[in-house]
């Protein structure tokens, strides 16, 4: 299986770095796109050097290399990441207007009918923020607004993310079993 996954720069780029680490663990061939702003949030908001979150990846493309093969629907991208997703990148997706890599990949993604997972990351959210959701979901898009689930009562942040990292893996397709599953009663 072939993955795309663009980080962009909205918080919670450790979301993005978690799901690279399991889709790596999964065995699944990672094409990663990361924008600039994304870069500099990741050196804010965690120790990860932006040359180990490149190096998850088997392909890293320039944001701005829209001739990369992810940019073409016959290059066979099987579903497409963007974790987590500005809502720019949101506002771009749901319009179709293509603004780099990470954008076109997701447009490639919806028109050929593939999963498209857009983990968005803001809060509180307005009414534009909530009609480009509805508009990149009705696309064929799956929004999952980064919001963690308590019910397998997490230790720390990292169980925290990697459970919604996982859950990231669920919405994109593929079978893992990385993190807990719901089974009517929470931990002990």
């Amino acid at each position: 299986m072939k993955v795309f996954v663009g980080i962009t720069g909205a918080s919670g780029v450790i979301y993005g770095v978690k799901v690279l680490e399991l889709l790596r663990r999964a065995g699944v061939e990672i094409h990663l796109s990361i924008t600039k702003t994304a870069e500099r949030v990741l050196r804010l908001e965690t120790d990860y050097d932006p040359a180990y979150v490149k190096s998850l990846a088997h392909h890293f493309w320039d944001e701005g290399d829209m001739a990369a093969p992810p940019a073409s629907g016959s290059f066979g991208i099987d579903a497409v990441a963007v974790v987590p997703c500005s809502t720019k990148t949101l506002a771009a997706i749901a319009n179709g207007f293509t603004t780099n890599l990470i954008t076109r990949a997701a447009e490639v993604g919806l028109k050929e009918r593939r999963r498209v997972v857009l983990v968005v990351r803001e809060s509180p959210l307005s009414l534009v923020h909530i009609r480009n959701m509805e508009l990149a979901t009705l696309a064929g898009a799956i929004v999952m607004p980064a919001a963690p689930g308590f019910y397998t009562r997490p230790r720390d942040i990292d169980e925290l993310v990697t459970t919604f990292a996982g859950r990231v893996l669920d919405a994109l397709g593929i079978k893992h079993s990385f993190t807990p599953r719901w089974g009517g009663q929470a931990r002990a």
